[in-house]
């Protein structure tokens, strides 16, 4: 598997909310980083927690489809946390007071396990809790709990009696700090000691300065007198995940087809076996990018058409007719007779769901797709 060089090694473009999210972390605050995802979040919080030199744990709600798997995922992330030998024996003594039992294995890695009944998950879940401020305390650190998709532990925790308490435990601990990752913040969260920070779409200087510097690192440039550079940023629309995967991609083609450049063979020669090696002089050019994007797309269809077959039929003929018709006001009559939509609350409605799956910008940004590579998908498949 080739590795990607397109990984940033640096923070892009987020710098006003860098110092944000530092500064909360550092008064001991809690916060919602909201935006869609492939927009950076969690590099986001990893910067501002190495900033400030804080401990981070990332756990995936997605992931814990039980009770049980919660605890599992928390477990583990403490002890990866706090991996240090001289830190795993604090876990050990801590232990030693709750019904958890540090495992040691030459072969295998450190597990917190416990032999209780699944009724009894509330007295782990509380114990667990704990250790992030214990240890804190005893290292002299800062936490940063992180959970993505925190919502789906409402799957399982119907009463809301887990993530409560979860929310009144962080609070009182001053040396952890509660960060939740989300699409949209939820109504409960703007009545919370909750800061909000919200992510827009890269500005355009931002990806093109990276871009630029991430190529020439690899041998390779945009031709000036071409539109290559200026149709990979309308491709990506600012985002970042659709950057990363499009730079990649037009990389491997390069490689790609530099393997069938005939060995002696310039890149003035108008020979059909001269032809045959696109990126002459490593100049990416308009074509090649256009390329790229086509097979890039094309290897995420099935991907795709999986996803608009999981939403409901008025999201997906929205979410066409904004593909196809990109427009600021969905709402108005004539959009809505042009694309066949039903009117007040069907609409909205459905511009709401995407919004919440982050598919598609709300009405600060234009109700645009907040997916670039997946509303180029749909040009193709519907023109």
């Amino acid at each position: 598997m080739v590795s990607n060089p397109f990984v940033p090694r640096y923070l892009i473009g987020r710098q006003a909310e860098l110092e944000q999210v530092s500064t909360v972390l550092a008064q001991d605050g809690d916060l919602m980083v909201a935006g869609v995802s492939g927009n950076g979040r969690r590099s986001l919080i990893r910067w501002a927690a190495q900033k400030i030199g804080a401990r981070v744990l990332e756990i995936d709600c997605l992931r814990a489809t039980t009770s049980s798997r919660f605890l599992e995922l928390l477990a583990e992330g403490l002890v990866e946390m706090f991996s240090h030998p001289a830190e795993i024996e604090l876990i050990q003594r801590w232990s030693t007071e709750h019904p958890l039992i540090l495992e040691q294995y030459l072969t295998r890695r450190t597990r917190l396990v416990w032999h209780v009944p699944s009724q009894d998950n509330w007295l782990i879940f509380q114990a667990l809790l704990t250790l992030p401020q214990i240890m804190a305390e005893w290292l002299d650190c800062r936490v940063v709990l992180v959970f993505q998709n925190f919502p789906h532990i409402r799957s399982w925790d119907r009463t809301g009696k887990w993530e409560d308490y979860l929310r009144q435990e962080v609070e009182q601990q001053n040396r952890v700090s509660y960060v939740l990752i989300a699409t949209v913040p939820e109504p409960w969260v703007y009545k919370s000691n909750l800061h909000i920070v919200t992510l827009a779409p890269l500005e355009r200087e931002d990806l093109q300065s990276w871009v630029i510097n991430a190529m020439a690192a690899e041998g390779l440039k945009f031709e000036v007198d071409s539109q290559a550079l200026n149709m990979y940023l309308n491709y990506v629309q600012g985002h970042l995940g659709d950057a990363i995967a499009l730079a990649r991609r037009i990389w491997l083609d390069c490689r790609a087809f530099a393997k069938t450049k005939p060995e002696g063979a310039k890149s003035g020669d108008n020979s059909s076996s001269a032809i045959a090696y696109p990126f002459a002089d490593e100049l990416i050019q308009t074509h090649h990018v256009h390329r790229s994007a086509l097979s890039l797309v094309e290897d995420l269809s099935l991907t795709f058409e999986s996803l608009l077959l999981l939403l409901p039929p008025i999201q997906a003929r929205v979410l066409e007719s904004l593909a196809l018709d990109p427009t600021d006001s969905p709402h108005s009559r004539d959009y809505i007779e042009k694309h066949q939509l039903s009117r007040g609350g069907g609409l909205q409605g459905a511009l709401a769901g995407l919004e919440q799956k982050g598919l598609v910008y709300g009405s600060k940004y234009g109700y645009r797709l907040a997916m670039p590579l997946l509303g180029f998908w749909l040009k193709h498949r519907l023109s």
